[in-house]
């Protein structure tokens, strides 16, 4: 089985020695290099092209947000994780618009990290739960309209439609089930049925989903 193979870009020296110790000891995951800004991880996807790439934001000659743009779009294979310590909506939107497919916190556990790492070289997105609401609202305000919705809308039943268009506008099972008068036993099964059509994983990804197919207004 081939592994995850990983880049890891920072400037903290420490950090990345650190990130490195707990991405070797998984057997499916494989730190290949280590770059300490954007400019020298934009080389090294030349000719080491990774699977999964952990960003910093700030960083000298290239900062995380630049190299993110660059390299989403010369490897559009390559998935971009931002792991900072900003919680600056701004900071974080920026990176997500120009191709990184969620961010996680400095301070997360390992295995956030990792499963993040597995998350997003699955075709996934995550983003930290703490402020992902942030970053869902400022995607709805300003994230382009695609032309298209998503083929897999089809699948859903109306009622998991209107299900899944609260959860994109943050409301919880208990919200749901108040505004569709069903139970919260109901409103949990409807919400695994659409992760399962949908093949996604979580509600934040559920969430990004109905704002990108225009379910919020």
């Amino acid at each position: 089985m081939p592994k995850i193979k990983t880049l890891i870009v920072d400037d903290q020296k420490i950090l990345t020695q650190g990130l490195k110790m707990i991405l070797d000891l998984e057997e499916d995951i494989e730190v290949t290099a280590v770059a300490s800004n954007g400019q020298e991880a934009l080389s090294l996807c030349h000719w080491q092209c990774p699977d999964v790439i952990l960003m910093d934001i700030k960083m000298p000659i290239m900062n995380g947000v630049e190299a993110t743009e660059k390299i989403s779009a010369l490897f559009p294979g390559t998935r971009i994780i931002i792991l900072t310590t900003f919680h600056d909506k701004e900071f974080i939107f920026d990176a997500l618009k120009k191709g990184a497919c969620g961010y996680l916190l400095k301070e997360s556990p390992p295995e956030k990290i990792l499963e993040a790492v597995r998350t997003v070289y699955q075709g996934g997105s995550i983003l930290q739960p703490s402020i992902a609401s942030k970053v869902i609202e400022e995607f709805s305000r300003l994230s382009p309209v695609p032309k298209e919705k998503d083929p897999r809308m089809n699948l859903l039943t109306e009622r998991e439609i209107e299900i899944l268009t609260l959860i994109g506008d943050g409301k919880n099972n208990k919200e749901i089930a108040s505004a569709l008068y069903l139970s919260e036993g109901t409103v949990r099964n409807h919400v695994t049925h659409i992760l399962e059509k949908l093949d996604l994983r979580d509600r934040t990804q559920l969430a990004i989903f109905a704002i990108r197919n225009h379910l919020i207004p």
